[in-house]
C-alpha cells in the first residue's frame, strides 16, 4: 500500500511517496554524454527558475552530448490551472526514479542526470558539475537513429543499438524544442512562462533484436522544425542511462 501526502516547503513544491528499491548496476566508460531531465509544472511557482536554468544550459551546451528532456507532471493540475504540456506517464517516470533513487518523494523541480543523480532543478552549480562528470564518466551501450521519415502527421524512425543488457529497454521522445505559456490561473497567474526541450510524445521498448522500428505523431499545431528525436538506452534494473543521441525531423515528404 503507498501512501502520498502532500508537504509544502519554501522555494520547493513536494509531494510525498514512499518508495524503496535497491540497484547497484556498473556503468563502465565509452563516449561521455550527460541526458538532463527536468521534472516540471506549470502549475509549480517555484519551477520557472529551473525552466530558465536548462534553457540556458542548452544555449550553452548545444554543440556537445548534452540532451535535455522536460516532463511537464499532472500533479500540481488539481491547483487550478492545467498544464497543456502535462502528462501522467511522466509522473509516472518520476515515481520511477523516487524507487531507483531511493528518495523518500516526488518533487518539483526536480532534475535527473543519466538517470543516476537527482537533485533540485534550479540548482545552478549542481546541475553544471554534474553535466562534467557525466561527460567523463559514460554509459556501456550505444544507440543510433536512421531512415526518419516526417509525413507531416507522424514520425517512422528506425534504431539500432549496441552494448544493450537484457534490462535495457530503448526509449524514443518527440521533443518540442521551445514554447511559450500564457498562465492565466493557479500559482503562476500572470505570468508568461518559456519552456525548452519539452517532451510531447514517448515511447518505450525491449530492446530485444537489437533494433527496431516505431512510428510517433506529430503534436498538432507544433512545425516540424520545433521537433527532434531523443533516443535513449535505459537499463531498468536501476534505472541508469547507458546510450543517447538526438536527430532533427527531416521535411515533410
Amino acid at each position: 500500500m503507498k501512501y502520498i501526502k502532500i508537504i509544502t516547503l519554501p522555494g520547493l513544491c513536494l509531494i510525498g511517496s514512499f518508495l524503496s528499491a535497491f540497484c547497484n548496476q556498473p556503468n563502465p566508460a565509452k563516449s561521455g554524454f550527460a541526458v538532463i531531465e527536468l521534472f516540471t509544472s506549470e502549475g509549480c511557482s517555484s519551477c520557472p527558475p529551473a525552466d530558465e536554468l536548462v534553457a540556458k544550459v542548452q544555449k550553452e551546451y548545444q554543440n556537445e552530448p548534452v540532451y535535455i528532456l522536460s516532463f511537464h507532471v499532472d500533479y500540481w493540475n488539481r491547483l487550478g490551472w492545467k498544464d497543456v504540456y502535462s502528462n501522467a506517464d511522466y509522473s509516472k517516470r518520476q515515481e520511477a526514479y523516487a524507487k531507483s533513487l531511493h528518495i523518500p518523494s516526488v518533487y518539483t523541480p526536480q532534475i535527473v542526470v543519466n538517470g543516476s543523480k537527482e537533485f533540485v532543478g534550479s540548482q545552478d552549480g549542481v546541475l553544471r558539475n554534474a553535466i562534467k562528470a557525466a561527460l567523463h564518466n559514460t554509459g556501456s551501450a550505444q544507440i543510433s537513429l536512421s531512415n526518419i521519415i516526417n509525413s507531416g502527421t507522424k514520425i517512422t524512425i528506425h534504431y539500432h543499438t549496441v552494448g544493450t543488457s537484457k534490462y535495457s529497454e530503448v526509449i524514443l521522445a518527440l521533443v518540442q524544442k521551445s514554447a511559450q505559456t500564457n498562465v492565466k490561473a493557479g500559482e503562476n497567474k500572470g505570468h508568461i512562462l518559456s519552456h525548452v526541450q519539452i517532451v510531447r510524445q514517448m515511447q518505450r521498448f525491449a530492446v530485444g533484436n537489437k533494433d527496431g522500428t516505431t512510428q510517433l505523431m506529430l503534436p498538432k499545431g507544433v512545425s516540424s522544425q520545433n521537433i527532434e528525436v531523443i533516443a535513449l538506452v535505459q537499463d531498468n534494473a536501476c534505472g541508469q542511462i547507458t546510450g543517447a543521441t538526438k536527430q532533427p525531423l527531416p521535411i515533410a515528404s
